[in-house]
C-alpha cells in the first residue's frame, strides 16, 4: 500500500465515525426542540405502542446518559434516557418507537435479531482478543496465531453487519407504528424520520470501518504468506 493510499485509508477510519456521530447528535438536538403534534412523551409513545402490539410483559424504565436508550431482551425492558422518557419531542418519539421496534422483533422471533443474540458471546470475545492474537502473531512471526486473530475479528465484524438489518427494520417498524397510531401526523413523518436515519449512519459507519480493518489484515496475511 502506497503512502497516499495508506493516508486515505486512515483518514476514512477516523473521519467516517466522527462524521456519523456528529450527524446523529446534531439531528437529535435539533429535533428534541420540536414537539410532536400528539404531545406524547417518549414513555407514553413506548407504552402506547407496546400495548397496541400486545406486549404487556415489556416494562419501560428511565436510564441515565445521553442517547443511552436500548431494549434489553433478557429482562424485557425498554430503557429510555431522561429526555426521551419525559419530553414530547420528535427525537423522543422516534427513539422510543425504535426501541419498541426491537421489542416487537423479539416477540416475533425476528431472525436477524436472534442471530445477533447468538453472536454476542463470540463477537464480544473476538473484539477483545483479536488484536492480541494479531499483534502476537506479528511479533513472533506466528502466522497461525495471526490467522486466529483474523478469525476472531471476523466474528466481531459479522456481528456489526448483522446489526444493520436489525436496526433498519426497527426504524421502519417505528415509523409505521407512529403514523398508524396517530403519534405523529403525516406532515411530521419526514422530519421525525431524519432522527432515525441519522442514528442509522452510526451503525453503517461502524460496520464499514470494521470491515475495512478486517480486509486490511486479510490482505496483510496473504501478502506475508506469498
Amino acid at each position: 500500500m502506497s503512502i497516499g493510499a495508506f493516508l486515505i485509508y486512515f483518514a476514512i477510519l477516523l473521519i467516517l465515525p466522527l462524521w456519523a456521530q456528529s450527524k446523529v447528535k446534531n439531528t437529535y438536538k435539533k429535533h428534541m426542540k420540536i414537539a410532536v403534534s400528539s404531545g406524547m412523551t417518549g414513555r407514553e409513545v413506548a407504552q402506547k405502542l407496546l400495548q397496541e402490539n400486545g406486549l404487556y410483559d415489556v416494562r419501560i424504565e428511565e436510564t441515565k446518559g445521553f442517547l443511552s436508550d436500548h431494549y434489553d431482551p433478557s429482562k424485557k425492558v425498554v430503557r429510555l434516557s431522561s429526555h426521551n422518557y419525559h419530553e414530547p419531542s420528535q427525537s423522543a418519539a422516534a427513539v422510543a418507537a425504535h426501541e419498541v421496534g426491537h421489542a416487537i422483533q423479539d416477540a416475533e422471533g425476528y431472525a436477524f435479531l436472534r442471530f445477533r443474540h447468538a453472536l454476542v458471546p463470540i463477537a464480544s470475545f473476538g473484539s477483545n482478543a483479536s488484536f492480541f492474537f494479531i499483534i502476537a502473531g506479528l511479533l513472533f512471526g506466528a502466522m497461525q496465531m495471526f490467522l486466529v486473530g483474523i478469525i476472531f475479528m471476523a466474528f466481531a465484524v459479522l456481528f456489526q453487519l448483522v446489526t444493520l438489518p436489525v436496526e433498519f427494520d426497527a426504524s421502519n417498524r417505528a415509523m409505521g407504528q407512529m403514523v398508524g397510531s396517530g403519534i405523529i401526523g403525516s406532515a411530521e413523518h419526514r422530519e421525525t424520520k431524519k432522527v432515525l436515519d441519522a442514528a442509522a449512519w452510526t451503525y453503517v459507519a461502524g460496520a464499514v470501518v470494521a470491515l475495512m480493518e478486517l480486509i486490511r489484515f486479510i490482505l496483510m496475511f496473504l501478502h506475508m504468506n506469498d
